[in-house]
């Protein structure tokens, strides 16, 4: 069944207009009076409505009931990625939206070969955005993750700290694994926090280890920029039931 996203402003009483995008969206899909669809505000909540009237550049939805969204995992997590060359970051933005992280947080890192300036930036977080509202409504998600940006290496790890459970992997790490780090679970907030093509310095894994960060492994083999966040993100909704 065709999902668009809307403003929770947007649903007003038992009816709501579809216009812009969404109503470009509409009209490649053909959907005409009658026809089925699920409206979600973004903050959780989905809502079953029916094409009630289809005119130039809108249509009108009738809302019969809405229910907390069944898509939305029940431990948020924030993926934190370094940029990274070509389109590997666009890559995670989407899978990471598919499999349920609540937000992707870019940033900078020593070992980065990318290194977008301010105006390309502010463009790059546009279409970021974009990506995951696409890959959110493609995904039947009942929100839409932020996509932001962090000034500094520093600044990330002090932000990704404020969750339950700071994970740090990084491939020199045998100590401590990704599933001894997971434990017994109980968490509401966890995040992730992988390099760039390069990996992390001893510098900033010291530094990431130092403000609290759980250091581990993801494993034996080396894993690509662009597949480490996915896979760590998979094993902590896994562990948290969320995959069930």
């Amino acid at each position: 069944m065709p999902k668009f996203f809307v403003s929770p402003g947007d649903i007003r009483g038992g009816f709501l207009v579809l216009s812009g995008e969404n109503a470009a969206h509409a009209k490649v899909l053909r959907l005409k009076c009658g026809d089925s669809v699920t409206v979600c505000d973004g903050a959780g909540c989905d809502y079953a409505c029916t094409v009630s009237d289809v005119s130039p550049g809108q249509f009108s939805l009738v809302v019969h009931s809405h229910s907390p969204s069944a898509a939305e995992p029940s431990v948020r997590c924030s993926v934190y990625m370094a940029y990274a060359k070509s389109d590997k970051l666009e890559h995670v933005i989407q899978k990471a939206t598919e499999l349920g992280a609540s937000e992707i947080v870019a940033f900078p890192s020593a070992r980065c070969v990318a290194r977008p300036d301010e105006k390309s930036l502010a463009k790059k977080c546009e279409r970021w955005q974009k990506i995951a509202a696409s890959a959110a409504e493609q995904s039947g998600r009942g929100r839409i993750p932020k996509v932001i940006t962090a000034e500094s290496f520093r600044h990330a790890v002090s932000r990704a700290c404020q969750s339950d459970l700071a994970l740090f992997p990084y491939e020199n790490e045998q100590r401590l694994s990704l599933r001894a780090a997971l434990g017994a679970g109980g968490y509401r907030s966890v995040s992730v926090m992988t390099g760039p093509e390069g990996g992390f310095t001893p510098d900033e894994v010291a530094l990431a280890r130092d403000a609290g960060m759980q250091v581990c492994s993801l494993g034996p083999r080396i894993l690509r920029c662009e597949t480490a966040p996915l896979c760590a993100l998979t094993a902590i909704l896994f562990a948290a039931g969320d995959l069930d």
